[in-house]
């Protein structure tokens, strides 16, 4: 079956990247910080089995750190613009352009280093037998979202950044009649609690 990953990333600018890591790592670290996260998921998903890679950035490609990852992955990497609105419209966006053209797609950011090949495997196996599968995070968001169909009903409209995101999501799904799958949860790094999640020697 055809197969879309799609990663989500923001370009690491010094005071607008992982700006909830300033208090602790400054501008400056947090911007470093969150190029060393995109640099290690695009490492994860480089060998992914999957037939459509494409990186979709905010606020442009312009970065050159996106033109690196480009061209460390290969011309198999796509290059798109998230463009504008919420988290929720621009992941309905992406998703939704990528369903026109493929049977399962997911859909990652960058903030979780514990989202490997195989939880990626897994997840895309997940949609063989169900509408959507989700990777939940352990600060009630989730790390990764898979759908075989447009889901505005759980992405529009959505409070996001809120430990509830993943418990409205389920409730939106089982209102809607949707069959999903969730895999075993992971840290997002968002915040300075969060750093003990970091591989061994990252700061």
């Amino acid at each position: 079956m055809s197969t879309a990953l799609i990663v989500f990333a923001k370009a690491p600018v010094p005071g607008q990247a992982k700006t909830r890591l300033m208090p602790a790592l400054g501008a400056e670290g947090a911007a470093r910080l969150a190029e060393q996260l995109l640099q290690h998921t695009l490492l994860q998903v480089g060998d992914a089995p999957v037939d459509h890679l494409e990186l979709c950035v905010a606020p442009d490609i312009t970065h050159p750190v996106f033109e690196q990852a480009r061209q460390a992955v290969g011309e198999r990497l796509q290059l798109t613009q998230q463009g504008d609105g919420d988290l929720g419209e621009r992941m309905h966006r992406a998703l939704s352009r990528a369903l026109t053209r493929h049977r399962n797609v997911l859909l990652i950011g960058t903030d979780a280093p514990a989202l490997n090949a195989s939880l990626l495997a897994a997840a895309g196996a997940a949609l063989d037998t169900h509408d959507a599968v989700f990777v939940p995070a352990l600060d009630g968001g989730y790390a990764l979202i898979g759908l075989t169909r447009a889901a505005p009903e759980l992405l529009l409209g959505m409070t996001w950044s809120t430990p509830q995101v993943m418990d409205h999501t389920r409730e939106r799904a089982r209102r809607h009649g949707w069959r999903w799958a969730e895999l075993a949860p992971v840290a997002d790094i968002d915040e300075a609690a969060d750093l003990v999640h970091l591989p061994p020697g990252w700061l």
